[in-house]
């Protein structure tokens, strides 16, 4: 059976060339000067990168989004895009320099996330499918995951708890993304811990059919914005409609 999903906080632009489409993402669009199907996916960016204020993402040389990213900020929704395999550049805004560049394919009707994660001399772009059409809708559940962008060695231990039991007990390697995970709906527990500079919990509620990303990001150590944090986004609701367009700009995560 073929799964639909649904993305409350769903967007797509217009930018500069025809990389980047300005209509709502869909498996084919008719926008072409020969009325012929265009294959598009989707894409999200995200600016996990502790020391970088405001990054700004490209495909094929193209910047992603209305301008650039803020520090655990992220383009607010899936943005439409000529699938593809493209070039995925990351930049330092306010220096100019490059941060990672890596080559991703990009698949008709399919979802991505971009995370620019690391520090000091040393960044990387890790592009993930978001595969979507593995999942199933269940009554009572949501699915969460995960990824480590706290630039350290240690691999700390992660875990995600409903009603007291852990639900994901991994030791997270720098820059891994976890697969998504079924949850029973309402109150969970994130912690992540290294047993000394690395440790934050937090506590979040999640909606049945629900789809989120927790990022754990900061400095081991640091303080203020550069803190170990948990943060959240909504990815969207797996849904039997088809996504409908909103105008949702760049944002932080929750």
């Amino acid at each position: 059976m073929t799964k639909t999903f649904s993305s409350r906080k769903f967007s797509a632009f217009t930018l500069a060339g025809l990389l980047l489409l300005g209509v709502a993402f869909s498996a084919c669009n008719k926008n072409n000067n020969n009325n012929e199907d265009v294959p598009t996916a989707g894409v999200m960016a995200f600016n996990l990168a502790p020391d970088v204020p405001l990054a700004s993402v490209t495909l094929g040389g193209n910047t992603i989004g209305t301008g650039p990213i803020a520090f655990n900020a992220y383009t607010g929704g899936y943005l439409g895009v000529y699938a593809n395999t493209w070039s995925v550049g990351s930049f330092n805004f306010n220096t100019g320099s490059q941060l990672d560049a890596v080559n991703a394919a990009f698949q008709p009707d399919q979802y991505y996330s971009v995370f620019v994660v690391g520090s000091g001399t040393t960044y990387k772009n890790v592009v993930v499918h978001d595969n979507f059409d593995s999942l199933t809708a269940t009554t009572g559940k949501a699915y969460v995951r995960y990824i480590n962008a706290i630039p350290d060695a240690s691999s700390p231990t992660v875990t995600i708890a409903s009603g007291g039991s852990n639900v994901v007990n991994d030791n997270a390697a720098f820059a891994s993304v976890s697969e998504f995970t079924a949850i029973n709906t309402g109150s969970i527990t994130i912690n992540v811990t290294n047993g000394g500079s690395i440790s934050a919990n937090r506590t979040i509620n999640v909606e049945e059919r629900g789809l989120y990303t927790i990022l754990l990001s900061g400095v081991p150590g640091g303080t203020g914005d550069q803190a170990v944090a948990i943060k959240f986004i909504t990815n969207g609701t797996l849904d039997a409609n088809t996504a409908k367009q909103s105008s949702v700009s760049a944002k932080s995560a929750n």
